[in-house]
Order: C-alpha cells, then sequence, then structure tokens
C-alpha cells in the first residue's frame, strides 16, 4: 500500500492509445486510479499532488535487451545496479539475458532470479531462458519448465544458433508454449574475428570487419523458419539497410515476426569509432551512416518495432585494451530515454513513435500487462522533461560499469520521475 499520488499538469503521452493530451494521472495502490482531460477539481486528500509543469508522461519504458553480471560477474553489474540505472533512465521494466555464470537454463535459476530481483531491485525484472543448455547452440531446454518458473522469452543473450535444425526444433516448441523466440542473426563464420564494420574505414584502421551477410543470411534463415513454424519470433536486434529490407518483407507476410534494434545503431555510425575508441565496439558492429539512417526510417515504418538498450557492463579491464583485444559491449539503461530523443529533436521521428517502441510494443510482443496509461493498468510511470539539458558524465553514472557508447555526450530531455507500481523509484534533485 502506498500513497496515492496524482500527476497534475502533465502532457500525457499513451501510445498504445494514441494519447497525447494535457491532463492528470492519479495512482492509487499499484494501479492508474483516475485518468482525467485538463485541470482537476479535488483528488484524494491524502495524495501526494505534484505539478508535472507541462512534462511528459508516459509510460514506463521497458528494455528487452539487458545483461547483467549476477548470477557470476556482480562486479560489473548487480540486479540492484540495474535497477538503480533503470529507474534513472524512466525504464521500469528489464528483461535481463540468459547468458549469465551459471547459464539461466533451468526453472530453477529462473525461479532464484525473479525472487531475488523482487528482494533487491526497484524495477520489475522480468528473467528469460537459454534456448539451448548452457547457450552451446546444441541440445535444446526444459521450455515448458522455464516457462512455468516465470521465463517471459527464449534466447541465446549474446550467442547464436548456427544449426538450422535446432532453430527450427526451438520454434516448434516455442510456438506449443505460445512464447516468444528472441534471437540475434548471426553468422559466427562471417563474424569470425572480425571487431568493427566491414569496409573502408575497417581497413584505414588496420582492423577486420564483419560483413553486412554476416547478418543478412542468418536473419534470412530465421525468418523463413519462423514463417513455417508460425512461432512469435523476434530479430533481437538488426544493424543494416539490407535486414531492415529483408524484415519489411517477412513482415507482410506474418503478425508473429517482430525486430528490435539497439539505440546505439540508431544514433551512432561506424565514424564514432574514430581513433579505437572501445567503447565503440559493440555486437553488431555500428554500420554505416546509410544503415543508420535506413533503421531509423524502418522504425517510423514500423519495420522496426523495438529500441532497446543492449545494456552489457563491462570493466574497466577488459575494455582499456587495444580495439581488437577489447571486450564488446556498452552500457545503457541510463541514457535510453534521452539518446531516443535525438531521433524526436532532429525530426526524424515523432515522440509518439520513439516511445511505442519502448512501452507498447514490448509489451505486446511479451504479452505483458505494461506499457500504457489506461484506467486499472499497473503504474509503472515515467515524467521526463524533453528538452531538459545535461551532460554524460562517468561519476553520475548508476551503473558498476562505466562503459558508455555517450561519454561526455550532451543530452537534451532528462528523466524528472520514476514510478513503478505506485512507488516513486527515482526522482531527480532538479524536479523534487
Amino acid at each position: 500500500m502506498h500513497k496515492p499520488i496524482l500527476i497534475e499538469n502533465a502532457r500525457i503521452i499513451d501510445p498504445a492509445s494514441n494519447t497525447d493530451m494535457r491532463g492528470a494521472v492519479l495512482i492509487e495502490n499499484d494501479r492508474i486510479a483516475d485518468i482525467t482531460q485538463g485541470a482537476v477539481d479535488g483528488g484524494p486528500d491524502a495524495a501526494r499532488r505534484i505539478d508535472a509543469k507541462g512534462m511528459v508522461l508516459a509510460p514506463g519504458l521497458i528494455d528487452m535487451r539487458v545483461f547483467t553480471g549476477e548470477p557470476g560477474h556482480e562486479y560489473r553489474e548487480t540486479l540492484q545496479s540495474a535497477g538503480r540505472a533503470a529507474a534513472a533512465g524512466g525504464v521500469t521494466s528489464i528483461v535481463v539475458m540468459p547468458d549469465t555464470q551459471p547459464v539461466i537454463d533451468d526453472g530453477a535459476l529462473v525461479e532464484f532470479i525473479a525472487r531475488h530481483a523482487e528482494a533487491t531491485t526497484c524495477v520489475n525484472v522480468l528473467p528469460s531462458a537459454s534456448i539451448t543448455k548452457g547457450t552451446g547452440g546444441q541440445d535444446l531446454t526444459e521450455f515448458g519448465l522455464l516457462r512455468e518458473a516465470g521465463a517471459v522469452c527464449f534466447t541465446e543473450g549474446r550467442s547464436s544458433i548456427q544449426s538450422t535444425a535446432v532453430l527450427r526444433a526451438a520454434m516448434i516448441y516455442a510456438n506449443n508454449f505460445d512464447v516468444p523466440i528472441v534471437h540475434l542473426p548471426a553468422e559466427a563464420s562471417l563474424v569470425s574475428d572480425g571487431v568493427m564494420n566491414a569496409g573502408a574505414l575497417a581497413t584505414f584502421r588496420g582492423l577486420k570487419g564483419i560483413p553486412t551477410e554476416a547478418e543478412t543470411i542468418p536473419l534470412d534463415r530465421d525468418l523463413q523458419l519462423a514463417l513455417m513454424t508460425g512461432a512469435r519470433y523476434h530479430a533481437a536486434q538488426i544493424s543494416t539497410a539490407r535486414s531492415a529490407e529483408l524484415a519489411k518483407f517477412y513482415k507482410r507476410r506474418s503478425n508473429a515476426i517482430s525486430v528490435g534494434a539497439s539505440i546505439n545503431n540508431l544514433c551512432l555510425n561506424e565514424n564514432d569509432v574514430g581513433s579505437y575508441r572501445t567503447f565503440f565496439k559493440l555486437s553488431p558492429p555500428l554500420r554505416s551512416e546509410d544503415d543508420r539512417l535506413a533503421l531509423v526510417d524502418a522504425l517510423k515504418r514500423g519495420v522496426v518495432d523495438v529500441i532497446h538498450s543492449d545494456h552489457d557492463p563491462q570493466d574497466t579491464e577488459v575494455k582499456r585494451q587495444p580495439f581488437a583485444d577489447a571486450a564488446v559491449g556498452a552500457i545503457g539503461l541510463e541514457t535510453l530515454l534521452a539518446a531516443a530523443l535525438r531521433l524526436v529533436h532532429s525530426g526524424d521521428l515523432d515522440l509518439t513513435t520513439v516511445l511505442r517502441a519502448m512501452t507498447s510494443r514490448p509489451a505486446e510482443i511479451l504479452g505483458l500487462d505494461a506499457g500504457r496509461i489506461a484506467k486499472g493498468a499497473p503504474a509503472d510511470l515515467c515524467l521526463f522533461d524533453p528538452d531538459y539539458p545535461w551532460l554524460v558524465e562517468e561519476a553520475t553514472i548508476r551503473s558498476r560499469s562505466r562503459n558508455t557508447t555517450f561519454e561526455n555526450a550532451r543530452m537534451s530531455g532528462k528523466v524528472m520521475m520514476t514510478i513503478v507500481g505506485g512507488k516513486t523509484v527515482f526522482e531527480e534533485d532538479a524536479f523534487a
């Protein structure tokens, strides 16, 4: 039981209902009790009244691709620290990947993650489970038991299943349990020891490149299998114009297919690697500017469904290495919304489209009762000023790791308050 909260004078944007209006939202206990257009008369006497001052009130963000270090590598990130970072970024639900140590491939481990998160974390933690045992790409896990234990989807995390037969079998089983397969399309023999986008820049830097075909060939295979089996299939993340074209082709033939893209690939390109800046070593790699623009256009047209952070904390020792030897990955929970707002401020996308890709669409894909502002819906909300200027500084990062692609970046747009289940879990000093 929490004290009622009345948020007034807010610009309420709910992509699920295409609502964009000035009004107020009343929260009682853990649910949205009422939504009012315009000014509010009265309200519960005991409620905390918050003047939003015209700022945007949106559903809390749902991040479908979050890596943590727990269990096994807690020095990189714990569920608790990831939760704090998420709350500061307006993210109220995170789907945690299974490639931890041990791998989340057993029902007891799924239950452990859920229980431990509930006890220590201020946001909703949604466990995923691995498709194959140990993410080894061979023997399938017990889908029924894992689903019953609380897994919201099946994925290999950073890995990609190379065997077409194994992936086909996984899709058939997933279809039986009505649970999505979330898979990273990557052809291992073409990725090989590549470290950045293949092309003139990689050649100039003397680095081995990863060609577009390393993504498009397995993506085409995955999409054909999705059509064959009727499975709910989500391409974990794509990075190229040709991948967007493939997704468009197959999505016309099945509404069970969806596609994700990392905020890094939507906002950055291969030129940001610069002088071997290892924080920009990612998987998939940052591609050309033409690829980036094609992804933004695909998001605008609904071909790309989801924007996620691809939050992957790595410690300084494995990142401060020569580019070819450095670990892959970057954190992104705290900067997800602010970085996405760059696409709005540039005029490439409207605010509702960007928010939809981080709220209602992930909820629809995963079958969650979340991602919307409606009477009776969970009170998971994010209040943000879309124009507030701030600087991403290492000293203020809440994640245990500091490997952000937006280090020292100037942002316009900041989260002022995050509410999870009717409880305020983050409040910016400038707003308080």
